[in-house]
């Protein structure tokens, strides 16, 4: 039986309340891992964005890509509760889904 496929909707940061990027990969740990080590040129290597604080699942692209758009939309205001909700100390979550 072949596994279902999972998409990642995910926050990263350089420091607790900090700059933010909000993303989506069908790879969280590949995509994390690139962007800790500067491996795209853009947004989160001009900030040094090198620290996941927050991620969501969801089976189907669709509504990833919907999640993040709406999550992208939202007020930073929305975004920090999002995180704080989730992550309150602000830990980088990469060790966890290695």
């Amino acid at each position: 039986m072949k596994q279902a496929k999972q998409y990642y909707i995910y926050i990263m940061t350089n420091a607790q309340n900090g700059t933010l990027y909000t993303g989506v990969t069908n790879n969280l740990v590949r995509r994390v891992y690139e962007h800790r080590n500067k491996l795209v040129e853009g947004f989160t290597e001009k900030y040094d964005l090198n620290k996941l604080v927050y991620y969501e699942i969801s089976d189907t692209v669709e509504v990833a890509i919907m999640r993040e758009k709406q999550i992208k939309s939202g007020s930073r205001k929305k975004k920090l509760e999002l995180i704080n909700k989730f992550n309150k100390k602000w830990e980088d979550l990469y060790e966890s889904i290695i």
